[in-house]
């Protein structure tokens, strides 16, 4: 019988991840039907720091067992982008006078997912070599990025290889409303099923 993700201990989510990412299993993409090779790591926005700890000392395991990790932080990524356009420092001097919605606006449309954001990650993928795309960042970068809208562009660019989003929040199913990204577990993202539950995949 499975657990519940939330009871999991961290030591035991990180065991879990080692032992299924790491099996020829996941990496040759099996058991997926025909879906794309996407899987959400959903934890509690209260378990953030720690996910974060286990993350870094995921890539380091997986190396040891010569599974390279392409690591992408969707912030980071972000900030990247706003100072690829020389627009950082502007933006940052900007923000005290500018509302949050037209900051919002602002931040929408030059990291838009489908025209610049997956660009982007679509350069990492072709410029390096790597066995499994983590994703991470997903809170620090929401309400102007949404995992949904990342997701569904990102479907065309990484589907050769494994993706992991880690996810701060919940990712449901249900017969009534089908599958969604429940940000932070409040905040109900638009439905996206087309993820498997790396809690639920066994190797």
């Amino acid at each position: 019988m499975k657990r519940e993700t939330t009871a999991m201990t961290l030591r035991e989510r990180q065991d879990h991840l080692l032992e299924v990412i790491a099996s020829p299993r996941f990496l040759k993409k099996q058991g997926l039907g025909n879906e794309v090779p996407f899987f959400i790591c959903p934890f509690l926005a209260d378990d953030a720091v720690g996910i974060e700890q286990m993350r870094s000392k995921l890539v380091r395991q997986l190396a040891n067992r010569g599974v390279s990790v392409l690591d992408i932080n969707l912030y980071d990524l972000s900030v990247q982008i706003l100072r690829k356009r020389e627009i950082w420092d502007d933006l940052i001097a900007a923000e005290e006078g500018t509302t949050k919605d037209e900051l919002k606006e602002l931040l929408q449309s030059v990291l838009d997912p489908e025209t610049n954001l997956i660009p982007e990650i679509g350069n990492r993928l072709q410029s390096e070599t790597f066995d499994v795309l983590f994703l991470s960042g997903v809170g620090e970068v929401f309400p102007y990025i949404r995992s949904h809208n990342v997701l569904n562009n990102l479907q065309s660019t990484a589907k050769e290889k494994p993706t992991l989003l880690f996810f701060p929040g919940s990712y449901t199913h249900s017969l009534a409303s089908g599958a969604s990204l429940d940000l932070f577990g409040i905040l109900r993202d638009d439905k996206y099923y087309r993820a498997f539950n790396i809690f639920n995949y066994q190797v």
